[in-house]
């Protein structure tokens, strides 16, 4: 047989890594609120299988649009890459993708890409990010707004009414922002509101807005300041919301004390 035949032969046989697949409804914000779509400059997570072929985190900001090899693209808009894993991608909706459907793709080292998926892309998509139901809600000692005890390792109380200090909310997919800032880039060069005001709901109760915008330190990343007003409920597990607009984000829980 000739030589050329044996090496196509065994070129054919040689195993072949599957393809990336994204599942089917496996673009969600990366906050884990499900039932709504994503919003531009927001943190989304990408589910599927044979995403990486390793696991690996981005050490530097502003974020790349390849990490170990792995690229994403809204639209054909490549993504600011944070990390990587062989089920789970962890991305930035670039700033440029406008509100439509947008088809998302995965793109490996070896030059294989995934069948496009589609994700809905509004304005806004809020989302309280969470641990377990509790919100990420920071008093101003740094410790979270949950029971005293609750989290073993973190520290805790309850967010207390009328503090003037306030409480600080973490969330993304509040949308647009009073200045331009890069794909990839966080906000460390200058204060950037967002163009809509939420409202905070604690108990049922609108709180005071003292500051929407973006973190100043991590990409992607929403951050709410409030003051808790006399009147809202008190409890180990009260009900905090986001509205933007007509559009309620997910719902998680704080301690809230008098």
């Amino acid at each position: 047989m000739p030589v050329l035949l044996l090496l196509a032969g065994a070129i054919a046989a040689w195993p072949q890594t599957p393809p990336p697949v994204v599942n089917a409804s496996g673009v969600t914000n990366a906050a884990g609120a499900s039932g709504q779509g994503v919003a531009p400059g927001s943190l989304v997570s990408i589910f599927g299988s044979n995403l990486a072929s390793s696991m690996a985190a981005a050490g530097t900001v502003p974020l790349s649009t390849t990490l170990s090899g792995v690229s994403v693209t809204f639209n054909n808009s490549p993504a600011p890459v944070q990390s990587v894993s062989g089920g789970q991608i962890n991305v930035q909706v670039p700033w440029e993708v406008a509100p439509s459907t947008a088809q998302v793709v995965v793109t490996r080292d070896d030059g294989v890409t995934s069948t496009p998926v589609g994700v809905p892309v509004a304005a806004s998509a809020p989302a309280i990010y969470s641990i377990g139901g509790q919100a990420i809600a920071i008093n101003s000692d740094g410790s979270l707004a949950a029971p005293a005890g609750a989290i073993p390792g973190i520290a805790t109380h309850p967010a207390k009414i009328g503090d003037p200090n306030g409480l600080t909310i973490l969330a993304t997919g509040l949308g647009a922002v009073s200045a331009p800032v890069a794909d990839g880039a966080n906000s460390s060069d200058m204060t950037r509101n967002t163009l809509t005001a939420p409202a905070v709901m604690i108990g049922g109760v609108a709180a005071q807005l003292t500051f929407s915008g973006l973190s100043p330190q991590f990409v992607g990343l929403n951050q709410i300041n409030v003051v808790i007003p006399a009147g809202t409920p008190t409890g180990n597990a009260v009900p905090l919301q986001l509205q933007v607009g007509t559009v309620n984000s997910n719902i998680a829980s704080i301690a809230v004390s008098q």
